[in-house]
């Protein structure tokens, strides 16, 4: 067991990793350390058959990244005047390094979307197997536009794999988001239900009894079918970084920082 903000615990063939984090559901530095720990674990253990993933938080998966972290961050880098291009890729943080490890991975992630996943919560979801979403008032999507930002964490990249490129552009152009019950119209969900971690749990009980080797291969050919490369991922973490010193992304994370706005607010 490893605790944290991201608990793994481990019953035979099938792991859980629980997001703990009281202030509000959102995802911090410590969490990303505490999820790469739990990755590497489960990376490191072949017995693990599939990994569920859930919220502790009522109604929330992970709401999104702290933006108390980002907007310092981004006025950091602005005052350096940091300078970023594609042609000088920033390296991979522990939520990259985590989310690429689970793709490779022999083991089965599924995202129990217990509540509302936003920004790094909603990338997160994207980089598992599967997804099952709670039925209720919850928001799901990536509405980093809404900040003078991008999707930093993959959501660029894998979004248009799983609904299409038109679907992908309309909802990272707009920052709408989606219910439960769009995100099963839309794909990005096998199903809405009344408690997604008790669903994750029954389906990771019926896929780790199924031959482990099939399993492994079916992973591996269906995620190469839609995968993106490698420097598509680094040309995301850069321009991500490009937009963080630019003025308006410094003035809306402040804002957002600050409580003044929301992260689905309309700039």
């Amino acid at each position: 067991m490893s605790g944290g903000q991201a608990v793994l615990t481990v019953n035979g063939a099938i792991a859980e990793i629980v997001f703990h984090n009281p202030d509000q559901g959102f995802m911090d530095r410590a969490m990303e350390a505490d999820l790469l720990k739990a990755i590497e674990q489960i990376a490191g253990d072949p017995s693990i058959r599939v990994c569920v993933l859930s919220g502790a938080e009522p109604g929330v998966f992970i709401r999104h990244y702290d933006l108390k972290v980002l907007a310092p961050q981004a006025a950091q880098m602005a005052a350096r005047e940091m300078v970023f291009t594609t042609d000088r890729p920033v390296p991979e943080a522990p939520i990259h390094i985590a989310m690429r490890l689970m793709e490779g991975s022999d083991t089965i992630f599924i995202a129990a979307m217990t509540g509302t996943a936003m920004g790094g919560g909603f990338e997160l979801a994207l980089a598992c197997d599967l997804r099952i979403v709670q039925a209720g008032d919850h928001e799901y999507g990536l509405p980093e536009i809404n900040l003078g930002i991008l999707p930093g964490a993959g959501g660029t990249q894998r979004l248009p794999q799983i609904v299409g490129q038109s679907r992908a552009l309309h909802m990272t152009l707009t920052g709408d988001t989606l219910s439960p019950d769009e995100m099963v119209a839309a794909g990005l969900a096998s199903a809405s239900v009344a408690d997604a971690r008790a669903e994750a749990l029954a389906l990771a009980q019926r896929m780790a009894g199924k031959p482990a080797r099939a399993a492994s291969h079916i992973k591996r050919l269906v995620r190469q079918a839609m995968s993106a490369g490698p420097e598509a991922f680094a040309d995301e973490r850069t321009l991500f970084c490009d937009l963080m010193v630019q003025p308006d992304a410094n003035r809306l994370l402040t804002e957002g920082a600050e409580g003044a706005r929301r992260i689905t607010d309309e700039p």
